[in-house]
């Protein structure tokens, strides 16, 4: 509990009616069936969330659903990324006052920030006196959070840790070396095990929500070091765990729940369907992965 950001916290789906309205009963079992599941913890407002098409009542009704759902000691980190510094406040205190102990936030990325302006965005954010995990995406937000500034920002007492999503297995250590203590979490699910075995202490996680106990197998088989049991279960779920560092992957995480039992459902505009291949694809490897017993 000292460290509430750790372990595997579930990027959360989040379940639509067919009228495309906000299922938060849905999403409450989800969290609870997560919980159950093994996870530690989950991260409502996330890209997988679908964050960007909610309006800001939905969005803290998220929050508080997930925190209300979630039994004593799982933990619940919100994203509060937003285009104004000052929204992003807004959104830390509505975190803090849900109940949250720790916070997602990416930089800036309205335009590409420079480093004082990234800087300058976590300081106002810190103010609010919740942990923050910094989230490095440069693919979608052209911000690159290097290991270097992380560790300035890690120096100053502005996060507790990242989640890098570089996708580039270099950086677990170059960022030891930069900041030594500065916790490191997956990112993306395909790099999982490499990042593991580099030293990382938890994974903001997107295939638990349809596999939540392969998956929770798989990273702490890969924290464990033991890489004879982790590789086979690995290459059996690279094919799916590969999703989630694609356009697609918010469709295609979802399309596997459905295909595993648990709703996932449509997604909010802009977001379109997947193509008759990828969802063939999608369906065929979550097939697949059920058949040889992985749930």
């Amino acid at each position: 509990m000292n460290h509430p950001w750790r372990g595997i916290h579930v990027a959360t789906a989040l379940p639509f009616r067919d009228d495309l309205s906000v299922d938060l009963d849905a999403y409450a079992a989800h969290v609870a069936w997560l919980a159950e599941h093994g996870m530690d913890g989950v991260t409502p407002n996330g890209s997988l969330g679908e964050y960007q098409t909610l309006t800001p009542e939905e969005r803290a009704l998220v929050v508080r659903t997930a925190v209300e759902a979630a039994p004593a000691g799982f933990g619940v980190m919100p994203g509060v990324a937003a285009y104004g510094s000052g929204e992003v406040v807004r959104w830390v205190e509505q975190a803090a006052s849900a109940g949250a102990k720790s916070v997602l936030l990416l930089p800036p990325n309205a335009y590409r920030a420079d480093r004082a302006t990234v800087v300058a965005h976590y300081r106002e954010a810190a103010k609010v006196g919740v942990p923050i995990v910094a989230y490095n995406n440069p693919y979608d937000t052209k911000v690159d959070l290097t290991a270097d500034l992380l560790a300035e920002l890690h120096g100053e007492g502005l996060i507790v840790a990242v989640k890098e999503f570089s996708g580039d297995v270099r950086r677990a250590y170059e960022i030891r070396e930069a900041a030594p203590e500065l916790d490191l979490l997956i990112g993306t699910d395909d790099v999982l095990v490499e990042l593991a075995l580099a030293g990382a202490v938890g994974w903001i996680a997107g295939y638990p929500n349809a596999l939540p106990d392969a998956c929770g197998e798989l990273y702490r088989l890969a924290v464990a070091g033991d890489v004879a049991a982790a590789l086979p279960l690995y290459r059996d779920l690279h094919s799916l765990l590969r999703w989630d560092s694609k356009t697609e992957f918010v469709q295609a995480i979802k399309l596997s729940m459905d295909v595993a039992g648990r709703r996932g459902g449509p997604c909010r505009p802009p977001r379109l369907p997947l193509t008759p291949e990828q969802h063939a694809r999608v369906t065929a490897d979550t097939e697949a992965a059920l058949a040889k017993g992985y749930r």
